[in-house]
């Protein structure tokens, strides 16, 4: 079974879906260890209280990004993971580190990438007027929120939206497409060719490579 570690900064509501998503049975994989760069981490509770190990690496420990990085790494490989899950982990990873878990390193960001990388995706989505806003899976590479993409979901912008309704929307469905991918990723069924991650959608009967695509969701 696909082994996981799950980074975290905060309250880890991504990694909570992935708790229970492996706890149903709807995800092939166990959680092998959530670490955190904080203690305060709300998360760690979360993790805690399933039984799964935790571990805190505090950034502020450290006096580089790299001394930072090979400690988490050291602590990381001690679980010997097959994917490393980033959900909610706010700290820029360098390239050392990204190469080390090269093509089992996932994300999930609060945009529809290309579009808004970095943060306050969604007051950035409200400022510029657009109609659809959603998230993305991807793999991670060493430039930020720029890796390829496995998966996205949209939602409509309405009329009357702040920043707190539109996360809202949006983190419903980060909850629904990330355990997605991860399975994918443990049931074998993902490739990446150049900027294209393929879906293996054999299993289901199609017998072909895909590109998973976009919900689709009207605007008016």
């Amino acid at each position: 079974m696909t082994s996981l570690v799950i980074l975290i900064s905060g309250r880890g509501s991504n990694m909570a879906s992935l708790l229970e998503a492996t706890a149903a049975g709807r995800l092939p994989a166990r959680v092998a260890a959530v670490i955190a760069n904080r203690a305060d981490a709300a998360g760690l509770h979360t993790a805690a209280a399933e039984g799964v190990p935790t571990r805190v690496v505090d950034h502020r420990s450290f006096a580089t990004r790299d001394e930072f990085d090979s400690a988490l790494a050291e602590v990381v490989d001690g679980f010997s993971p097959d994917l490393v899950v980033l959900a909610g982990f706010m700290r820029i990873l360098g390239s050392a580190f990204v190469s080390r878990y090269e093509g089992r390193l996932m994300n999930i960001h609060p945009s529809l990438l290309p579009a808004f990388p970095g943060l306050h995706t969604h007051r950035r989505a409200l400022d510029e007027g657009v109609r659809i806003h959603g998230c993305t899976v991807h793999f991670v590479t060493a430039e930020l929120d720029n890796g390829p993409v496995i998966v996205q979901a949209a939602v409509p912008v309405v009329d009357g939206d702040d920043e707190q309704s539109l996360a809202a929307r949006v983190l419903a469905q980060e909850h629904r497409i990330y355990p997605l991918a991860v399975g994918w990723f443990a049931e074998g069924r993902l490739r990446v060719c150049g900027r294209r991650v393929l879906l293996d959608r054999a299993q289901a009967g199609q017998g072909a490579l895909i590109a998973p695509l976009p919900q689709a969701v009207r605007a008016d």
